[in-house]
């Protein structure tokens, strides 16, 4: 084997190492509609500190973010997160937090909405209200057909 041949496989395996390690993490994280066992990987991909609580049918992972953001994720226990919300000076990493319904979000953004401060998307399963100014923001999305029973929309703030 020469020694350009062996730089080639060395390159080539070290950009796939780096490709997977920047991948990795996204698809480790608890979003809307993913497994609740992955929020606290949610946890330290967004650098934060996790509390848990239990609330009847479901339980409440929230995520301190550097930002002073609160991040919360609501799911069933062993189950599927069917909500987030989030308060604090920062929005955070929304395609993160939305996994999959990130794409509706941002189409809904290329929409003619009212006001700057306030956005609203209802889409058959899948609902997000974000609304505030700098230093303010709060907002959730939801999946109201994975909403546990009994379960109060007042609830998800």
């Amino acid at each position: 084997m020469t020694i350009r041949s062996r730089r080639k496989i060395l390159l080539s395996s070290s950009a796939c190492f780096m490709l997977a390690a920047a991948l990795g993490p996204r698809m480790a994280c608890a979003t809307l509609g993913a497994p609740e066992s992955t929020a606290a990987d949610d946890a330290v991909q967004l650098k934060g500190e996790i509390k848990s609580t239990e609330h009847g049918t479901y339980r409440v992972h929230e995520i301190q973010l550097p930002s002073g953001t609160l991040l919360r994720e609501y799911a069933v226990p062993g189950g599927a997160v069917f909500a987030v919300a989030w308060s604090g000076p920062a929005i955070p990493n929304l395609s993160q937090a939305l996994g999959g319904y990130f794409t509706l979000f941002t189409d809904a953004t290329k929409a003619k909405h009212l006001g700057r401060t306030h956005l609203q998307v209802r889409q058959e399963g899948f609902v997000m209200e974000s609304s505030g100014h700098m230093r303010a923001f709060t907002g959730r999305a939801y999946l109201p057909q994975a909403l546990p029973a009994g379960t109060s929309l007042d609830e998800i703030r």
